[in-house]
């Protein structure tokens, strides 16, 4: 899960900003948490979730299987943040929560 939030979130940085992305990932208790940096302060159109539209489902991916998700503006660009539960019960899904 924390791969597919990584790969989101830096596909959207290099696809939508004009410069460097940076990424930091920390064990923090139960959850990973993922932050991205790109240049670009403009936050993202957070789209409602359409099932007809093709393509633009990133964020919408990011946000359901997050526990958080926070975009902050930096004094150049923004940081995208967000905490991934870690699953260790094998009988959990892959977000972490209970089925």
């Amino acid at each position: 899960m924390v791969q597919l939030v990584v790969s989101e979130l830096v596909t959207n940085a290099r696809k939508y900003a004009p410069g460097p992305c940076l990424l930091a990932q920390e064990v923090n208790g139960s959850t990973v948490e993922v932050t991205v940096w790109d240049s670009d302060p403009t936050p993202p159109a957070i789209l409602a979730p359409d099932p007809a539209r093709i393509g633009q489902h990133g964020l919408e991916i990011v946000m359901a299987v997050g526990q958080s998700f926070a975009i902050h503006r930096e004094p150049v660009g923004k940081r995208m943040t967000t905490a991934i539960a870690l699953a260790d019960d094998p009988g959990g899904d892959a977000a972490g929560r209970q089925l």
